[in-house]
């Protein structure tokens, strides 16, 4: 089976993906868009979105499906809990990030708010860290409240929640400046993270087109 994954160093989205496949034991050839350009990567992905995988010749679109692709066709390393209550809560905790977190705060939005809505640079770093602090919150509160306070989200051993957990920390520190004094589990669930070995292979840095530091891409385009 050849896996191809498409997407950028700095994509989170992607980042998720390498986790998992680091995770899974599972090689592959990484492209990167940058190197490929964008007309190119929309001729392989219509949606035009990072990250896409390719395998053996059939595109899967959208981090979240390519994750479920994983787990269902190589369920020897798991990411979700054997217990149904648990899985779905740690798709839940994942979701947020997916559906209420990250899909507000990528580049296009923050584009639009600038060249559509006119939005200058305070505005839109109040829109950034108002979401990221709305989302850290609901999520603390949710590990606030789990019957076992696992050194994981969800577990003793990194899954679901901690590869969609993990790079919306990082962003949120490295490239946004979020403070995390207030996420006290979230935070344990980052530090517990930031020297395991996968999570380590699958960071910005470590992919073969770093630059040698996150280059932000411009917002305002005119």
């Amino acid at each position: 089976m050849l896996l191809t994954l498409y997407s950028n160093y700095v994509n989170s989205a992607g980042e998720r993906v390498r986790i998992a496949m680091a995770l899974k034991k599972l090689s592959y050839t990484h492209v990167s868009v940058g190197h490929i350009g964008w007309e190119a990567f929309r001729e392989i992905n219509p949606q035009g979105l990072m990250p896409a995988l390719e395998v053996d010749g059939h595109i899967i679109q959208q981090a979240t499906a390519i994750l479920e692709w994983l787990e269902e066709t190589h369920p020897e390393r798991p990411l979700l809990p054997s217990d149904p209550i648990l899985r779905a809560q740690a798709r839940g905790f994942a979701q947020h990030i997916v559906s209420e977190m990250h899909a507000i705060d990528v580049i296009r939005v923050r584009r639009f708010l600038a060249n559509d809505l006119g939005l200058d640079k305070l505005a839109i770093d109040k829109w950034q860290r108002h979401w990221f602090q709305r989302g850290f919150a609901a999520l603390e509160e949710q590990l606030v409240r789990r019957g076992t306070q696992w050194r994981f989200c969800y577990g003793e051993t990194p899954g679901w929640a901690d590869i969609h957990s993990i790079p919306q920390v990082q962003k949120g520190l490295t490239r946004f400046n979020i403070d995390m004094t207030d996420y006290p589990l979230i935070n344990n669930v980052y530090k517990a993270c930031e020297d395991h070995a996968e999570f380590v292979a699958a960071r910005p840095e470590n992919q073969p087109d770093w630059p040698g530091e996150i280059i932000e891409p411009a917002i305002a385009t005119e």
